[in-house]
This record gives structure tokens, C-alpha cells and sequence, in this order.
């Protein structure tokens, strides 16, 4: 893959993995353990992910090397404390490679696991479901809250399309929506740019236009199993991790969209309510992101009503909200707030005098960045994706409350904290349906 350097934004974009996306792309494993002078694996999978691929990886380089592993046996593996224990309790010190052999959860534990080893880490990709492959954090849940634990980038990607055109078809949809929330992160991003300064790369943007424009272009043939489909996709997803690598940040990646699916998750693990994949859910949240950001639009910022609201804001009223919503998980979130101080009374009027002089050209941003929400209807129900957040078992008042923490998750500039600035976030929660 591109070793970047001295771009225009004034940071040094580097990306060393090696990146493989071929028929037979397994067959490589033999060199590439050789390459690292390996003679032990430690072998991390699920029952379903080794069914996949694991069985085939197993085969192919027992000749050569030594195998040890942790094969989870549970029908629906947490990302969490409980998980990386696990993986660490049956790691054997004279491992001189970890390789793991799924998607989402199994590559997360796989990069911590690599990482607090300092071992080579190879991924085997076993659907084009998620944007982590190429990433340097891995999304956990810790002490209840969703967070991104900084651990290393995949040293080797492997993408094999006689096992990624395998994978189930709601797998390979998880894959496009995670894509699809790329629209309202770029937008984000160049939005936060403007109004905090935040740091902000068009170099990155640009990459991560291309490749989502590649897997839009490639819908229709996904759900067939179409071999250039499952690539354009799968790529695309790898170069959502190289833009994140490139950042130093997740902004070229996610957004509030992800927040949204962040937030069912903390639930999901606290009340035990439904979750789905991790791309469907934010397929979903990018379509109903989008239908609020053209409501945005609509408006002109006012003042003496924005400042209205940030003075009414009761934060202790607030918190409470987010503990009777979330749980535990809630208290991460209240206290990384006292860092973050963005209810502060003090600073809004200095930034909502940038959003007001600013916001022809934030409306620009929207209107270049954004496709129509009807489109993103039709895009979805081609892969079979519905808008109807009742089908994920999120009903109305949980959808706008969602929509409302999505501010609290992380110390990142999203819709929902420039609708607190605007003092428009209540009227915007009432149009999610």
C-alpha cells in the first residue's frame, strides 16, 4: 500500500501494511510467515469465522509452523474486557505471529492482542462487513461505554474473494452502510474544520470520495456475489482505514451516523436490546442523518433564540437523562463532559459567531458532500436495507434520545452538537419519525 509523505495539509501520511485482494489470496500465508521468520502462530477465530476461512488457514500453514489459538465458541462475541481476557489467557509467549481470522470483533481483539504482545499482526478477512481492517484502534466496549482503544494497524490484510464472495449477504450490506456513512463523516469533518479549526486533509477526503463512489457504482452487483462488487467494497473499506491511519483521527470514517450506532450498542450490552451489525446500523443512521441535515438547511442562525436555549440548558437534568438511557455507561460519558466542557455558557457565543459568518459555506459543504435522502432510500433498499428504525427494534423516543447523546459519546464536532449551538436540537430531535 502508498507511503504517503509531505502532503499539503503539513502532516506525514504513512501506511506500511501489506494489503492483499486476490482469488487464492491464502496461499500467500506460507511466505509471508516465512517472511517473518515465524515458527509458532497464535491463531485467534470464532466457530463461524474458522468454519469460513480458519479451517483453510489451519491447512495451509500447519506444515511450517506451530499453531496455538483461541476459538470463541460464543453465538454472538462482545467486543469487551471479557473478550481480550480470554484471547490473552490462551496466548502462548513463544507466538511469533497473531493472526486473526474473521471481521469485526475478531480483528479489534486481534490488534489488542498483537499490540500488547508486540507481535506481527495478520488479519484474514473473512467478509467485507466493516471499516477496521486497516485501522490502528479497535472499538471496545469498556466499563459500559463504546470507546476506540488504541492498538495497532494490521501488519497484513488478506482478502481472499473465494472467502469474502462466501460471506453471508447481510454481511457484505454491513459492509456498503458502513461505506455509506463516509457521505455525513467527510461532511463532518470539513464542517468541524471550519467552525474549531479541528485538522482536516482534502488529500484524505478525496481518497475516501473515490473508493466510496466505487462501491455505490458496484451496489447492484454485491448481493450476487459479484467478484468486483465484494473487491470495490472490501477495498473500500481498507481505504477507510488508511484515511483514519493517514488522520491520526476517525473523523475521514465516522461520524454522527456512527454515534447513533454506538449508542444501541452501550444498550444493547446494558439492557440487552436488540443490535445489528455494526454497517447496517450505521447504513440506517446515515440515511436519518442525512433527512435532519436537509431540515438544517431550511434554517437561518439566530442569536437571540440560540443563546435562549444554551442559557435554559440544564446539564444536571441532562446527565440524569443519559443514566436512565444508557446505564453505566452513561458516567464515562458525564465525566469525560468536564473535560470537554462544550455546554459551556461562556464559549458558545464566540463559536456561533463563526457558524453565523460561516454559513453559506457550511450550507456548501451539505449540498457538495450530501446526496438526497431519497436517493440513500433507494441505494439502501437496493442491499436490502431498510429506513425504518422499528425494524431494529429502536422506536421513536429511542431514536430521538439516541439522537440527542450522539453529542456525549467523544470530543468530536457532529450534528448534533452544532443543532445545540444553533439551539435548534430539540425542534430537530421531534423530525426523527
Amino acid at each position: 500500500m502508498e507511503i504517503q509523505v509531505n502532503c499539503k495539509c503539513g502532516k506525514q501520511h504513512i501506511f506500511n501494511s501489506e494489503v492483499i485482494v486476490k482469488e487464492g489470496a491464502l496461499q500467500e500465508l506460507p511466505r509471508l510467515l516465512a517472511q517473518y521468520h515465524a515458527k509458532k502462530v497464535f491463531l485467534i477465530a470464532d466457530e463461524n469465522t474458522y468454519t469460513a476461512a480458519g479451517k483453510v488457514v489451519t491447512e495451509i500453514i500447519q506444515n511450517s509452523v506451530k499453531i496455538a489459538g483461541c476459538i470463541f465458541d460464543e453465538a454472538a462475541l462482545e467486543p469487551d474486557e471479557h473478550s481480550v481476557g480470554r484471547a490473552v489467557m490462551y496466548y502462548e509467549a513463544d507466538c511469533d505471529v497473531v493472526i486473526g481470522v474473521g471481521s469485526g470483533v475478531i480483528n479489534d481483539i486481534g490488534k489488542i492482542v498483537a499490540n500488547v504482545a508486540g507481535k506481527p499482526y495478520i488479519i484474514v478477512g473473512t467478509a467485507p462487513s466493516m471499516d477496521g481492517y486497516a485501522s490502528a484502534t479497535s472499538s471496545m466496549t469498556r466499563d459500559g461505554l463504546k470507546t476506540s482503544l488504541p492498538s495497532k494497524c494490521a501488519d497484513v490484510i488478506i482478502g481472499d474473494l473465494d472467502v469474502l464472495c462466501q460471506a453471508p449477504t447481510k454481511m457484505m450490506a454491513s459492509g456498503l452502510g458502513d461505506m455509506l456513512a463516509k457521505y455525513v463523516s467527510i461532511c463532518e469533518w470539513r464542517i468541524a474544520h471550519l467552525i474549531t479549526g479541528e485538522y482536516y486533509c482534502e488529500e484524505i477526503a478525496q481518497l475516501v470520495r473515490q473508493a466510496l463512489k466505487r462501491c455505490v457504482d458496484n451496489a447492484e452487483g454485491l448481493l450476487i456475489r459479484d467478484k468486483e462488487a465484494v473487491k470495490a467494497v472490501f477495498e473500500g473499506l481498507v481505504i477507510g482505514g488508511v484515511a483514519m491511519a493517514y488522520a491520526g483521527v476517525s473523523r475521514p470514517a465516522s461520524g454522527v451516523e456512527h454515534y447513533f450506532s454506538h449508542v444501541w450498542d452501550m444498550r444493547g450490552v446494558e439492557f440487552g436490546t436488540n443490535v445489528d451489525f455494526h454497517g447496517i446500523q450505521c447504513a440506517m443512521a446515515t440515511y436519518h442523518a442525512i433527512k435532519l441535515y436537509e431540515t438544517v438547511k431550511t434554517i437561518t442562525p439566530d442569536y437571540e433564540k440560540a443563546s435562549a436555549y444554551v442559557s435554559a440548558f440544564d446539564q444536571a437534568a441532562w446527565e440524569q437523562t443519559l443514566r436512565q438511557f444508557l446505564g453505566k455507561g452513561a458516567e464515562a460519558m458525564i465525566s469525560l463532559e468536564k473535560k470537554e466542557g462544550k455546554y459551556r455558557k461562556d464559549t458558545h457565543p464566540a463559536r456561533f459567531q463563526i457558524i453565523a459568518e460561516n454559513w453559506n459555506t457550511i450550507l456548501q459543504i451539505m449540498e457538495e458532500e450530501l446526496p438526497a435522502s431519497e436517493d440513500m432510500a433507494k441505494l439502501l433498499h437496493v442491499i436490502g436495507i431498510s429506513t425504518d428504525l422499528n425494524t431494529l427494534g429502536v422506536d421513536t423516543d429511542c431514536a430521538r434520545t439516541t439522537f440527542q447523546a450522539t453529542k456525549d459519546i467523544r470530543d468530536k464536532y457532529v450534528l448534533s452538537r452544532l443543532a445545540w449551538d444553533l439551539g435548534i436540537l430539540d425542534e430537530l430531535t421531534r423530525q426523527i419519525p
